[in-house]
């Protein structure tokens, strides 16, 4: 097959790719970018398959930061794409509970929160009851609730805004296909090939593949920690509708919102029991809500003994072992080579922020609306882990 060419090539055309695309055509770049996607009904992409909260509840300044920005980003959606687009932004907040175990790491999160200006309050459990009459607090010693700027939103309706306004644009080329090779010479990326046999020459990649990152780095020989780990939600009916109920995250790490006319919920498996998935593997994991779920639910929310489960589905996070926090940035080993992954479950609430700050690097040799310094690659190489603690 005949070469085709590009300036940027992004691997992964779902929301962290297509936000980077997005911001390096609106900050003016005049070169041609290719993003190309295997998947091109978005049918396994964790974008689609995700809870699609957003949070200002980190550990980590930088993290609260990227969330900031990007709820900033979704207040003016329609500044951005137009008064038709809509994502559905439901702003119900956090609540995130501890056991006296975890009380003190809660504050320590709380405090870093509030330096950065988020919302967010410390509740003793007498005040979490006076405030959500269904929440059984036995075995609670605090909670931190944002107030304001948390929630969820249609992660699927912001990456088709995103989609749209740059086939709109016609600056970017989109591509379908799965990538077989990317190929490099004297230590800097050259290129990449496709699986049909097409060769794309390129002076810079960006891999924004999600679960598969690391998987695509390997073809280039370069090692980066992001890896598949599935996680399953699951979809019920209940007796009672709690129209003011938070994404609520129990101490044992349960989660549950509202969602429609239901709930959904789910947990992380054990420590024991969370490795690398099946790349292929997106069967829900159905004895984790009978086992697990149903029992912690009914106890934390007593209204939830009596539920009907509806469905389930499976995704996998962009799950980077190393510390469980964001790849963004240069990529240690080969030049032009650019990551944005690993974020470990919260990407999608963060993309379109991390998308412009990588959009800046790459163009302007820095950042400037995001400082994504510490998200750097190069720490892999450096053995200088920057955990992010809370990750659910």
């Amino acid at each position: 097959m005949a070469d085709e060419s590009c300036d940027i090539a992004i691997i992964g055309g779902a929301l962290s790719g297509a936000a980077t695309a997005w911001h390096l055509a609106r900050l003016g770049f005049d070169g041609r970018i290719a993003l190309f996607e295997r998947d091109t009904g978005f049918s396994r992409a964790a974008t689609a398959l995700s809870a699609s909260g957003i949070r200002q509840q980190f550990s980590r300044a930088e993290n609260i930061a990227l969330s900031i920005r990007t709820l900033n980003f979704l207040r003016n959606a329609s500044e951005h794409f137009g008064t038709e687009t809509d994502i559905a932004f439901r702003e119900n907040g956090y609540l995130l509970l501890a056991s006296e175990a975890g009380r003190e790491t809660l504050a320590a999160n709380h405090a870093v929160q509030k330096q950065c200006g988020a919302d967010v309050a410390l509740l003793d459990p007498a005040s979490l009851k006076e405030r959500f009459s269904w929440l059984a607090t036995d075995g609670v010693a605090a909670g931190s609730l944002g107030l304001a700027n948390e929630g969820w939103f249609d992660a699927m309706a912001l990456l088709a805004a995103f989609r749209r306004s740059l086939r709109e644009s016609g600056t970017v080329a989109m591509v379908p296909g799965e990538i077989a090779k990317i190929d490099t010479d004297l230590g800097r990326v050259t290129g990449l090939r496709l699986a049909n046999g097409t060769r794309w020459r390129c002076g810079t990649i960006v891999i924004a593949a999600g679960p598969s990152s690391g998987a695509i780095a390997r073809l280039a020989g370069i090692d980066l920690p992001t890896e598949p780990r599935k996680r399953s939600v699951f979809f019920f009916h209940a007796m009672h509708r709690f129209a003011d109920m938070p994404l609520t995250v129990d101490s044992s790490g349960l989660y549950v919102r509202p969602e429609g006319d239901g709930y959904i919920s789910g947990i992380s498996p054990a420590p024991e029991e969370d490795g690398t998935a099946d790349p292929d593997d997106f069967d829900p994991d159905w004895h984790v809500f009978e086992d697990r779920i149903w029992p912690l639910l009914a106890a934390r929310i007593p209204a939830f003994e009596a539920i009907k489960l509806q469905s389930a589905w499976a995704g996998h996070y962009d799950y980077n072992p190393f510390d469980r926090n964001a790849l963004i940035g240069r990529v240690s080993g080969l030049e032009q080579l650019y990551a944005i992954t690993g974020f470990s479950g919260h990407g999608v609430q963060q993309a379109p922020a991390a998308g412009e700050a990588l959009a800046e690097l790459i163009l302007l040799g820095e950042y400037r609306s995001t400082d994504c310094t510490a998200f750097s690659p190069g720490r892999i190489a450096a053995g200088a882990p920057f955990a992010e603690r809370n990750i659910i």
